[in-house]
Parts: C-alpha cells; sequence; structure tokens
C-alpha cells in the first residue's frame, strides 16, 4: 500500500508532480483516508494529526513521488463592499454565524446560501455567484499548519 505521511508546501517541493488529487474544500482537511489520484493511483493519506490541505501543496508518497493537490470549484459568492471598512463588518457578520469564509484582498468568498445571501445583501454587500476553488481560513484555535 503507497502511503502519504507529509504535506509539502508548494515552496518547498520544485519537481514535477507525479500527479494530482482534486478535492472540494470540505475534503481537503484530513488526518487519515483511503484516496485516489485523478489519475486513478490509489494510496492512504497517513498524518499524525488532520490539516487542511491547500490548492497548490504536494502529498509526499512513500515512494518519493509527489500528488500535487488540486481545489474543486465549488459554487461561492464573491461578496464585495464599497469600502474597506464596510467589508470588514460584512467579514464580522459573516465570523459571528461561523460562515466558513475566504478573505481575500478586496473580496471575501462564502459558500452559495440564500439565508446568508440575503443577510449581506441587507447589509449592503454586493454578491456574485461564481465557480471557484474555496479555502476558507482556519479557525483560531486550528492546527498551527503554516501557508505563508
Amino acid at each position: 500500500m503507497i502511503i502519504a505521511h507529509k504535506i509539502l508546501q508548494k515552496r518547498d517541493w520544485h519537481t514535477a508532480a507525479f500527479d494530482t488529487i482534486t478535492l472540494e474544500e470540505e475534503d481537503r482537511h484530513r488526518r487519515r483516508l483511503m484516496l485516489k489520484s485523478d489519475g486513478g493511483l490509489d494510496f492512504l493519506l497517513s498524518l499524525k494529526q488532520a490539516e487542511r490541505l491547500h490548492h497548490g501543496d504536494g502529498l509526499l508518497l512513500d515512494t518519493g513521488q509527489i500528488v500535487e493537490i488540486q481545489a474543486r470549484p465549488e459554487a461561492l459568492y464573491e461578496v464585495r463592499a464599497g469600502d474597506p471598512h464596510a467589508l470588514l463588518q460584512l467579514s464580522w457578520h459573516l465570523g459571528n454565524r461561523h460562515q466558513p469564509t475566504e478573505i481575500l484582498p478586496d473580496h471575501l468568498r462564502i459558500r452559495q446560501d440564500h439565508v446568508i445571501a440575503e443577510m449581506l445583501t441587507g447589509l449592503g454587500a454586493e454578491l456574485t455567484p461564481v465557480d471557484a476553488p474555496f479555502s476558507p481560513m482556519n479557525g483560531a484555535y486550528a492546527a498551527r499548519h503554516k501557508h505563508g
């Protein structure tokens, strides 16, 4: 059985990936799980603790090969506001509702949810539906896996 026992950040590996694995956000926070790469390779993910697998990271197989992690596009909203202060207020409301949120330089991304969409538009947000990879922030008490 082939085992992936280590996550490599994109900046820490410089060879071509052997294969890729494409996963939705909810499937990219794991510790131990049988996986199948996009090319059909079966392998066991076996980490010491659950970690978030980020788009572009690599899983180091015990064969020495690397399987690159790809984030599968998901149905999301891009959330924009009239100014940075208003965007901060929107992010506070999302956090107050424990809504997984990806924070980008000039907008936020959240999963499509009509109830949250109504709240945000009522607060003055502009929402644009998109299909895109989703990488929300880890919670404050999540494992300290660094992605600079």
